[in-house]
């Protein structure tokens, strides 16, 4: 097992790691849109989502590997209304054949962000 670990992306919150690989695989921590660079938080679902998406690429470059790379993914979603967009914005980063995907609704996220992804990707 061995941590993955960049500046291009938001540090650990917590006790975790940005991601670890084990074998053939990358799993990544969810990540919520903070802007590395800043430590800010941008405002409204569409600029978060990029950011979160963002961050995801970046562990994932870190790691050796690539947003194409990604079998699975799970959105949390602060608000199931923003669904749709989010959906637009995630067709951007990922291309056929799509990875699989889970999207829940949550009470809650860290830093009362409105999304937070995680992702599963292969080296």
């Amino acid at each position: 097992m061995k941590q993955i670990s960049t500046n291009a992306a938001p540090a650990a919150i917590g006790p975790y790691s940005q991601a670890i690989e084990i074998g053939n695989l990358i799993y990544a921590s969810g990540q919520i849109p903070i802007n590395p660079a800043t430590g800010e938080m941008p405002e409204g679902i569409e600029a978060q989502a990029h950011q979160s998406l963002k961050n995801v690429k970046a562990i994932l470059e870190a790691a050796g590997t690539s947003i194409d790379n990604v079998v699975k993914t799970t959105v949390f979603l602060a608000d199931m209304n923003d669904f749709a967009v989010v959906n637009g914005i995630y067709a951007q980063y990922f291309t056929e054949p799509y990875p699989a995907r889970s999207a829940v609704a949550v009470k809650a996220l860290p830093k009362n962000a409105l999304i937070e992804i995680e992702v599963i990707a292969e080296k």
